[in-house]
């Protein structure tokens, strides 16, 4: 089967991540398998987007566009979507770099004709320079990272993670693209789970597809020093428990969250032993890792019980649209100038093995 070509979409909103959005695009185009074109998706700042066209104007393969959509992360990978060429869309956070062989180990995954999507392992690059002794690594979801549970290797999953994730373009045709009104939205609350609800719109539109997991895709995401606080971990945590309830509303408790029940019920409870046993042995941060664990989880399920009780009184507040076929130009009407989770990875192994829940784009 011929090697896939794939398009990079990278989504941006605020030129304070001028230095890494620079960053990003270098390293798509330092990929040992080279993009079709790397699409930067400006959402609704149109000094960000002038300032990136005057940047990229004569580098080949790199385009600049406005979100043709509503504000958010959701409506921006939709447009970005909808302008690319490639077979393969692939997509990676603006302030997150790629190794070298991103892009190769993504391709190799679509060699099965049934894969339908293909996501890699995210690495954590904290601003102090070292992750926080009370930071548990079960939660860096939180800071839209790989997290401590999921098997190694390549697995299959329920769904893949937005900021380092790619799908053949025959997905969104089968199942439509992003829904808006679910995802991030610029510095907002920082809500997440659009990656959940597509991936699991896209299997019961395709009961045959495939979706991966490879961690040898990896990505280095920069996690910012406001995101290594307990305040923004409380937030985030409290944040994903609404997103989560909007997503069981829409596609049912059984599905919504059949990996979050291996989470809570074996992946945590382990964590909090681990954070006991080393405060015991007055490791540092041991207690304070066990407390994050549970705090997390009572914080999270808050978030459910609440989102869940308005999901019921007003419904459902997100919506997905078809995505015109490649090539084609994002529907326009926006204002000019345009623009990440938790526990949702679940299955197996192609062979049969243990079952993977996973996390998100900060």
């Amino acid at each position: 089967m011929r090697d896939p070509g794939i398009s990079v979409v990278i989504c941006v909103y605020t030129e304070d991540r001028w230095e890494d959005i620079l960053a990003a695009v270098s390293s798509v185009r330092a990929q040992s398998y080279p993009a079709l074109e790397t699409l930067l998706v400006v959402d609704h700042n149109r000094a960000l987007k002038d300032r990136l066209a005057r940047e990229y104007k004569e580098t080949a393969g790199v385009q600049v566009l406005a979100n043709a959509g509503p504000r958010g992360l959701s409506a921006g990978r939709n447009t970005g979507i909808a302008a690319s060429q490639g077979e393969v869309i692939a997509f990676l956070d603006d302030d997150a770099v790629a190794e070298r062989d991103w892009l190769r180990r993504f391709a190799e995954g679509y060699a099965d004709p049934r894969v339908m999507a293909v996501g890699g392992r995210t690495e954590p690059v904290w601003a102090s320079g070292r992750r926080p002794a009370w930071f548990p690594e079960e939660f860096d979801w939180v800071v839209g990272c790989t997290y401590k549970g999921l098997p190694p290797g390549r697995v299959r999953v329920r769904n893949v993670l937005g900021g380092n994730a790619s799908f053949r373009r025959t997905a969104f045709e089968a199942a439509g693209g992003f829904a808006t009104g679910i995802g991030r939205d610029g510095d907002r609350r920082p809500l997440g789970c659009e990656e959940t609800e597509l991936c699991i719109r896209l299997t019961r539109a395709r009961p045959d597809a495939v979706l991966l997991i490879d961690d040898r895709a990896v990505i280095h995401h920069r996690v910012p020093a406001p995101r290594e606080h307990f305040a923004y971990f409380r937030t985030r945590t409290y944040a994903e428990g609404l997103s989560k309830a909007l997503v069981a509303r829409s596609v049912g408790a059984g599905k919504g969250l059949e990996s979050e029940r291996r989470y809570s019920t074996r992946v945590l409870p382990a964590g909090v032993a681990r954070g006991l046993r080393d405060a015991l042995l007055a490791r540092p941060g041991g207690a304070g890792r066990a407390g994050a664990i549970v705090a997390g989880a009572l914080s999270a399920a808050g978030g459910y019980a609440v989102g869940s009780l308005r999901a019921r009184r007003n419904g459902t507040a997100f919506s997905s649209a078809p995505i015109p076929a490649g090539g084609e130009p994002a529907p326009s009407g926006a204002e000019p100038g345009g623009g990440g989770g938790a526990p949702v990875h679940a299955g197996q192994t192609p062979s049969g093995g243990e079952p993977a829940p996973g996390g998100r784009h900060g």
